[in-house]
Protein backbone atom coordinates (compact mmCIF):
# COMPACT_ATOMS: atom_id res chain seq x y z
CA UNK A 1 0.00 0.00 0.00
CA UNK A 2 1.21 3.25 -1.00
CA UNK A 3 0.45 5.26 2.24
CA UNK A 4 1.01 8.37 0.68
CA UNK A 5 -1.34 8.35 -2.56
CA UNK A 6 -3.67 6.56 -0.33
CA UNK A 7 -4.08 9.80 1.86
CA UNK A 8 -4.12 11.74 -0.72
CA UNK A 9 -7.26 10.35 -2.17
CA UNK A 10 -8.97 10.04 0.72
CA UNK A 11 -8.53 14.27 1.68
CA UNK A 12 -9.42 14.70 -2.52
CA UNK A 13 -12.45 12.11 -2.31
CA UNK A 14 -13.99 14.45 1.33
CA UNK A 15 -14.45 18.10 0.19
CA UNK A 16 -15.08 19.18 3.86
CA UNK A 17 -11.77 17.80 5.24
CA UNK A 18 -10.16 19.26 1.95
CA UNK A 19 -11.10 22.70 2.55
CA UNK A 20 -10.22 22.58 6.33
CA UNK A 21 -6.77 21.61 5.39
CA UNK A 22 -6.37 24.11 2.44
CA UNK A 23 -7.40 26.68 5.57
CA UNK A 24 -5.28 25.04 7.98
CA UNK A 25 -8.34 24.82 10.10
CA UNK A 26 -7.53 20.74 10.95
CA UNK A 27 -6.09 18.75 13.83
CA UNK A 28 -3.54 16.44 12.16
CA UNK A 29 -3.70 13.89 14.48
CA UNK A 30 -6.87 13.00 14.68
CA UNK A 31 -7.03 13.19 10.97
CA UNK A 32 -4.46 10.52 10.56
CA UNK A 33 -5.72 8.32 12.80
CA UNK A 34 -8.80 8.77 11.24
CA UNK A 35 -7.05 7.80 8.07
CA UNK A 36 -5.10 4.97 9.53
CA UNK A 37 -8.82 3.33 10.59
CA UNK A 38 -10.02 3.57 7.42
CA UNK A 39 -7.49 2.32 6.00
CA UNK A 40 -7.14 -0.55 7.82
CA UNK A 41 -3.85 -0.22 9.76
CA UNK A 42 -2.85 0.41 13.20
CA UNK A 43 0.93 0.43 12.72
CA UNK A 44 3.02 3.40 14.40
CA UNK A 45 5.32 3.79 11.28
CA UNK A 46 1.90 3.68 8.91
CA UNK A 47 0.02 6.53 11.04
CA UNK A 48 3.71 8.92 11.02
CA UNK A 49 3.58 8.48 7.19
CA UNK A 50 0.14 9.19 7.86
CA UNK A 51 1.10 12.39 9.50
CA UNK A 52 3.68 13.41 7.46
CA UNK A 53 1.64 12.59 4.14
CA UNK A 54 -1.62 15.15 5.49
CA UNK A 55 1.06 18.13 6.60
CA UNK A 56 2.39 17.94 2.75
CA UNK A 57 -0.99 18.06 1.32
CA UNK A 58 -1.79 21.16 3.53
CA UNK A 59 1.24 22.39 2.11
CA UNK A 60 0.00 21.89 -1.48
CA UNK A 61 -3.58 23.09 -0.97
CA UNK A 62 -2.63 26.48 1.18
CA UNK A 63 -1.22 27.63 -2.74
CA UNK A 64 -5.02 27.19 -3.92
CA UNK A 65 -6.02 30.06 -1.26
CA UNK A 66 -4.77 32.46 -3.72
CA UNK A 67 -6.40 30.92 -6.57
CA UNK A 68 -9.43 30.81 -4.15
CA UNK A 69 -9.19 34.73 -4.02
CA UNK A 70 -9.22 35.49 -7.48
CA UNK A 71 -12.49 33.84 -7.85
CA UNK A 72 -14.41 35.08 -4.97
CA UNK A 73 -13.26 38.38 -6.25
CA UNK A 74 -14.16 37.06 -10.03
CA UNK A 75 -17.58 36.19 -8.74
CA UNK A 76 -18.28 39.24 -6.64
CA UNK A 77 -18.20 41.58 -9.68
CA UNK A 78 -20.76 39.28 -12.00
CA UNK A 79 -24.09 39.82 -11.96
CA UNK A 80 -27.10 37.44 -11.41
CA UNK A 81 -29.95 36.68 -13.49
CA UNK A 82 -32.99 34.42 -12.80
CA UNK A 83 -35.70 33.19 -14.75
CA UNK A 84 -38.88 30.81 -13.28
CA UNK A 85 -41.43 28.60 -15.03
CA UNK A 86 -38.25 26.70 -16.63
CA UNK A 87 -38.65 22.84 -17.91
CA UNK A 88 -35.77 20.65 -19.27
CA UNK A 89 -37.01 17.92 -21.63
CA UNK A 90 -34.61 14.96 -22.33
CA UNK A 91 -35.16 13.82 -25.58
CA UNK A 92 -33.43 10.59 -27.62
CA UNK A 93 -30.28 11.79 -29.83
CA UNK A 94 -32.22 10.39 -33.37
CA UNK A 95 -34.46 12.70 -33.02
CA UNK A 96 -34.86 15.08 -36.59
CA UNK A 97 -32.87 18.15 -36.14
CA UNK A 98 -35.36 20.04 -38.43
CA UNK A 99 -37.71 19.65 -35.75
CA UNK A 100 -35.26 21.30 -33.22
CA UNK A 101 -34.52 23.97 -35.44
CA UNK A 102 -38.77 24.91 -36.05
CA UNK A 103 -39.12 24.78 -31.74
CA UNK A 104 -36.23 27.28 -31.52
CA UNK A 105 -37.74 29.64 -34.48
CA UNK A 106 -41.06 29.26 -32.73
CA UNK A 107 -40.19 30.43 -29.25
CA UNK A 108 -37.03 32.71 -30.26
CA UNK A 109 -40.04 34.37 -32.28
CA UNK A 110 -41.80 35.11 -28.73
CA UNK A 111 -38.21 36.14 -26.74
CA UNK A 112 -38.54 33.33 -24.73
CA UNK A 113 -34.99 31.37 -23.76
CA UNK A 114 -34.69 28.02 -26.41
CA UNK A 115 -31.25 26.21 -24.83
CA UNK A 116 -30.29 22.82 -26.29
CA UNK A 117 -27.71 20.63 -24.93
CA UNK A 118 -26.47 17.88 -26.64
CA UNK A 119 -24.87 14.91 -24.43
CA UNK A 120 -23.66 11.49 -26.47
CA UNK A 121 -27.05 9.56 -25.83
CA UNK A 122 -29.61 11.92 -25.49
CA UNK A 123 -30.37 15.81 -25.88
CA UNK A 124 -31.90 18.22 -23.57
CA UNK A 125 -34.61 21.61 -24.23
CA UNK A 126 -34.60 24.10 -21.95
CA UNK A 127 -36.99 26.25 -22.43
CA UNK A 128 -40.00 28.07 -20.74
CA UNK A 129 -42.65 25.49 -19.11
CA UNK A 130 -45.31 27.59 -21.76
CA UNK A 131 -43.89 25.55 -24.65
CA UNK A 132 -44.11 22.17 -23.25
CA UNK A 133 -47.62 21.13 -25.02
CA UNK A 134 -46.29 21.83 -27.90
CA UNK A 135 -43.11 20.11 -27.27
CA UNK A 136 -44.88 17.09 -26.88
CA UNK A 137 -47.10 17.09 -29.69
CA UNK A 138 -43.79 17.31 -31.62
CA UNK A 139 -41.41 15.41 -29.59
CA UNK A 140 -44.13 12.79 -28.25
CA UNK A 141 -42.15 9.26 -27.81
CA UNK A 142 -38.93 10.65 -28.34
CA UNK A 143 -39.29 12.25 -24.95
CA UNK A 144 -37.19 10.52 -22.28
CA UNK A 145 -37.96 12.82 -19.13
CA UNK A 146 -39.17 16.22 -18.26
CA UNK A 147 -38.09 18.30 -15.42
CA UNK A 148 -40.58 21.09 -14.12
CA UNK A 149 -40.26 23.53 -11.91
CA UNK A 150 -36.69 24.90 -12.79
CA UNK A 151 -35.12 28.00 -12.15
CA UNK A 152 -32.67 29.01 -14.76
CA UNK A 153 -29.99 31.46 -12.71
CA UNK A 154 -26.95 32.90 -15.17
CA UNK A 155 -23.75 34.41 -13.77
CA UNK A 156 -22.55 36.94 -15.76
CA UNK A 157 -18.80 37.11 -15.31
CA UNK A 158 -16.43 39.49 -16.92
CA UNK A 159 -13.68 38.53 -19.74
CA UNK A 160 -11.44 37.36 -16.84
CA UNK A 161 -13.33 34.20 -16.59
CA UNK A 162 -11.73 32.42 -19.52
CA UNK A 163 -8.67 33.27 -17.79
CA UNK A 164 -9.02 32.24 -14.17
CA UNK A 165 -8.61 28.35 -13.19
CA UNK A 166 -10.95 26.36 -11.06
CA UNK A 167 -14.48 28.86 -11.30
CA UNK A 168 -16.55 25.77 -11.87
CA UNK A 169 -14.91 23.63 -9.53
CA UNK A 170 -14.97 26.17 -6.80
CA UNK A 171 -19.35 26.84 -7.84
CA UNK A 172 -19.91 23.04 -8.14
CA UNK A 173 -18.25 22.11 -4.29
CA UNK A 174 -20.35 25.15 -2.98
CA UNK A 175 -23.56 23.94 -4.06
CA UNK A 176 -22.44 20.20 -3.29
CA UNK A 177 -21.71 21.54 0.26
CA UNK A 178 -25.10 23.21 0.60
CA UNK A 179 -27.48 20.14 -0.69
CA UNK A 180 -28.10 21.82 -3.89
CA UNK A 181 -28.78 19.59 -6.78
CA UNK A 182 -27.90 21.19 -9.96
CA UNK A 183 -30.52 19.79 -12.91
CA UNK A 184 -28.42 21.18 -15.68
CA UNK A 185 -25.61 23.27 -16.58
CA UNK A 186 -24.03 25.16 -19.48
CA UNK A 187 -21.93 28.08 -20.47
CA UNK A 188 -21.14 30.39 -23.10
CA UNK A 189 -18.43 32.89 -23.31
CA UNK A 190 -18.87 34.79 -19.96
CA UNK A 191 -22.37 33.18 -18.78
CA UNK A 192 -22.51 30.60 -16.44
CA UNK A 193 -25.56 28.81 -16.42
CA UNK A 194 -27.21 26.45 -13.56
CA UNK A 195 -30.71 24.95 -13.72
CA UNK A 196 -32.18 24.12 -9.68
CA UNK A 197 -35.51 23.14 -8.46
CA UNK A 198 -37.35 26.11 -7.35
CA UNK A 199 -37.78 24.93 -3.94
CA UNK A 200 -33.20 25.10 -3.92
CA UNK A 201 -33.77 28.71 -5.12
CA UNK A 202 -33.33 30.46 -1.47
CA UNK A 203 -30.23 28.33 -0.57
CA UNK A 204 -28.77 28.71 -4.09
CA UNK A 205 -28.87 32.34 -3.91
CA UNK A 206 -26.82 32.51 -0.52
CA UNK A 207 -24.80 30.20 -2.06
CA UNK A 208 -24.14 32.74 -4.59
CA UNK A 209 -24.01 35.52 -2.24
CA UNK A 210 -19.61 36.93 -2.34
Amino acid sequence: MNIAKETEKYINNHPSIKDALKKNLINYSKLSRLIADKLGTEKKSSFEAILISCRRCQEKLGKEIVHEDSIINLLKDSHLELKNKIIAVVIRKNVHYETLLELQRIIKKKSEIFHIIEGANAITIATNEEFLSMIKEKLGKEILKTNKDLVEITIKSSAELETTPGVMGYLYSQFAEHGINIVETMSCYTDTIFMVQEDDVADTMKVLKF
